[in-house]
């Protein structure tokens, strides 16, 4: 279950929004190219950097065993 301090917060954001007035803020309206471009660029980075280290923490890496030398008799593909 959410925690009453989310529910609250989610019961009260339709108020807050009505007591918004339209157009009460500088600058609002569609972004203009260059700026969709640029969070569009900052997002594939980020991704990328994501992906990149997911993927080098989930790589099995190739450390040679000391006991690769044994022969293990109930362990097919080991001897």
């Amino acid at each position: 279950m959410a925690p009453s301090s989310d529910i609250l917060f989610l019961l009260l954001l339709p108020v807050a929004a009505a007591l918004t007035t339209p157009g009460s803020c500088s600058g609002c309206g569609p972004p203009s190219l260059p700026m969709l471009v640029g969070l569009m660029a900052a997002d594939l980075v980020v991704s990328l950097l994501i992906l990149a280290v997911v993927f080098v923490c989930a790589c099995p890496r190739r450390r040679p065993t000391q006991e690769d030398d044994k022969i293990y008799m109930n362990m097919p593909g080991r001897g």
